[in-house]
């Protein structure tokens, strides 16, 4: 069966979710949800929430998909124990750090690997499998090829958003808001910087990065037949009329109801950006994705419709069998037994002779099934009836009532788990001497003699760099390691080619890859590569550096959402590096940004700038050899200057990297690692070491 999950904001919402036909919800409790904007549920409140849920057969999915620091890991614990004893049947993950304290402190509740993983490609759900989630919500922006690529393959279940908001960035891969206003993504607080106004090289009235909203309705045994377990519904900031109508349409579709015009002017009043998209899933990328929220006026009639849906009737959700038993010289006997096998007796008064009418089978059948107002519906009553007799209807009701009030609170009841205390890894200091430097770089016309002579610890070069002339590798320093650097995201149509480059690398003497994504880890150890973890994995807290300790990496670079004193008490145990100079990047983007306004591929052609309304440009470059744009700060990333600060963080390294910088412009930096570097404020930024993030 292909599951409906439908998001719940607020307790409204999850009745509009349930009363609309949702096999399951998922929502937040707590700080540690993406969705800190929404009502969310206190931890008081998630009991009566999953009671509710599974009384009417609906599953309870607890979001924790943010990062999380290590003072906030005992209160994500807190978390995490009264959510389980709430009985919420699985756990929605982001931070690394988190998967390793669930699958300690409540081993028997599922993970569900979120989006915010960036997971897009079968090695990164069989990452995810063989670390304990038994789910991955897959990338968006994947087409129906590669969904079904991965779910023929995946030995655990897929889930896929069908309907609601689209980033313009992979999930879990953006920054824009953290960085240009401190509320981040990765914490639930993003700000929505893509749904802003943006111009090509000047500001102009234009929505390059605001995409219209997802709608794959009529795709839903095309969804089944590929082998997805659950279909998605975005919305836990949306109000619950929005759910309701979302809901229940897709109820239908799965049902196997066609979808109407009607249907689809209904999803559309009820919240859209100019119409919908089904782009990513079909393969057909490119500006008729976009759109941007417009003011109409609220079509109330389907508002008062979609509130009368769950606000003034319990639907009949649960299939249940009564069986009775109504003999003489014995009380009256009623049981019931709903679809996963509990059962509830009850006695009655003992039957009467009939004087007139005798109760028959079939008008015992009809009272018991009078089960309005309540979440159930009786699908089979058996029952022996003994001739002669009569009971009343009175008492048959009463009975009813009984069994099926015992049966609420067997079904409502919270479950037995095995639950452990929180207990904190062990803290590795990292190492007291001043760090070393290494150096990523985007072409070989940044790789100048002045670089070289400096012989970094590592020198970081795109993985496509190796297609071109490689004579260069000649010219680095012995001392200087060498890795490539892989692309962030890989589809599984495109692994061939990484595997023939890496193959090729590694017949040029490379034995280092730098990874940003789960998936990749095993594509690059395929070809004998030791893996490096890059600021892709998102690397919060200490337990997240112990899996990436686990998962056998030979360093980590740590989130640039850090600050610094919380990088310095970030246990290290393995070499750590930090982003020290460079253009942060601030979203990945699947839809290349430059041949949206041009029509053709120009991102060839170098770097392209956004510029908003408040003159800040954002260069654009394509990722590697791809048309997948990165965007990234106007403003430079510049700890030059502020070496005495990060000598005692206990690092292994402070990384440069150059993006858009010109020779002259590297031998410029170079000259300030060795001295005089001098802080502009005005074209440089300390990013978010000092400030933090929300």
């Amino acid at each position: 069966m292909l599951e409906l999950l439908a998001p719940a904001g607020s307790m409204d919402a999850l009745r509009a979710a349930v009363q609309s036909g949702a096999n399951a919800v998922y929502l937040g409790s707590g700080p540690f949800n993406a969705r800190q904007n929404a009502k969310n549920f206190s931890l008081d409140e998630l009991p009566e929430a999953v009671r509710y849920c599974h009384v009417r057969g609906v599953q309870v999915h607890l979001t924790l998909n943010t990062l999380v620091t290590d003072r906030e890991l005992e209160q994500a614990a807190q978390t995490i124990t009264a959510a389980a004893r709430a009985g919420v049947d699985a756990f929605i993950v982001q931070d690394l750090g988190l998967v390793s304290l669930l699958r300690q402190m409540a081993p028997e509740v599922p993970i569900h690997a979120s989006t915010q993983m960036s997971i897009h490609s079968l090695d990164g759900v069989l990452r995810a499998a063989a670390m304990g989630m038994s789910r991955v919500v897959l990338a968006r922006e994947l087409s129906r090829d590669d969904i079904a690529y991965i779910c023929r393959n995946s030995p655990i279940e897929i889930e896929v958003f069908v309907h609601g908001a689209l980033c313009m960035c992979y999930s879990g891969q953006c920054w824009f808001s953290a960085v240009v206003g401190t509320r981040s993504g990765n914490r639930g607080q993003c700000a929505q910087p893509c749904r802003l106004a943006y111009g090509y090289g000047h500001y102009e009235d234009k929505y390059p990065l605001s995409l219209k909203d997802n709608c794959l309705i009529s795709h839903m045994e095309e969804l089944r037949r590929l082998g997805v377990a659950s279909v998605k519904i975005e919305g836990r900031m949306k109000r619950p009329e929005y759910v309701a109508v979302a809901t229940r349409l897709y109820r239908a579709a799965i049902d196997g109801a066609p979808v109407s015009a009607e249907d689809m002017r209904d999803l559309r009043e009820v919240f859209s950006r100019q119409g919908f998209t089904e782009g990513y899933y079909a393969g057909r990328i490119g500006p008729e994705m976009f759109g941007t929220r417009q003011k109409e006026r609220e079509n109330r009639e389907l508002m008062a419709r979609a509130r009368a849906g769950y606000e003034n009737a319990e639907a009949p959700l649960v299939p249940v069998r009564f069986y009775a038993i109504l003999n003489r010289r014995q009380n009256a006997l009623l049981a019931v037994e709903d679809e996963l096998g509990n059962l509830c007796k009850t006695e009655g008064p003992q039957p009467q002779e009939a004087r007139a009418r005798a109760l028959t089978q079939e008008a015992l059948a009809e009272r018991l099934s009078k089960t309005g107002g309540t979440p159930y519906r009786c699908v089979e009553t058996k029952s022996a009836v003994e001739p002669g007799l009569t009971l009343s209807a009175a008492a048959i009701n009463a009975m009813r009532r009984e069994v099926l009030a015992h049966l609420t609170a067997l079904r409502g009841r919270q479950p037995e788990r095995e639950l452990n205390s929180f207990s904190a890894v062990k803290l590795y200091p990292g190492p007291l001497k001043p760090p070393r430097w290494t150096v990523g770089i985007l072409s070989r016309e940044q790789l100048t003699p002045k670089l070289l002579a400096m012989k970094p610890a590592r020198l970081y070069v795109p993985l496509s760099m190796l297609r071109q002339e490689t004579d260069w590798i000649r010219r680095v320093p012995e001392q200087t390691e060498l890795a490539v650097v892989l692309p962030r995201v890989i589809f599984d149509a495109e692994s061939e080619r990484v595997l023939q480059t890496l193959d090729l690398a590694r017949g040029l003497g490379i034995r280092l890859a730098l990874c940003g994504n789960l998936g990749h880890i095993s594509l690059a150890r395929s070809r004998g590569f030791a893996v490096c973890g890059d600021f892709g994995l998102n690397l919060f807290n200490s337990r997240a550096m112990s899996v990436a300790r686990g998962l056998g990496l030979e360093s980590a670079t740590v989130s640039f959402e850090l600050t610094l004193p919380r990088i310095r008490d970030l246990s290290k145990p393995l070499p750590t590096e930090l982003l020290a100079y460079g253009r942060l990047p601030l979203m990945l983007t699947e839809n290349c940004v430059i041949k949206n306004r041009t029509g053709r591929c120009a991102c060839r052609s170098g770097p392209a700038k956004l510029v908003d309304r408040k003159g800040e440009e954002f260069r654009v470059l394509r990722e590697q050899d791809s048309c997948r744009s990165v965007i990234y700060n106007g403003k430079k990333l510049y700890l030059l200057d502020k070496q005495p600060d990060l000598r005692n963080l206990g690092l292994w390294a402070l990384r440069v990297q150059f993006t858009t910088e010109n020779p002259m412009e590297v031998d410029a930096v170079v000259n300030a690692l060795r001295g005089g570097a001098v802080f502009d404020p005005g074209a440089c930024t300390r990013g978010l070491y000092y400030r933090g993030v929300e």
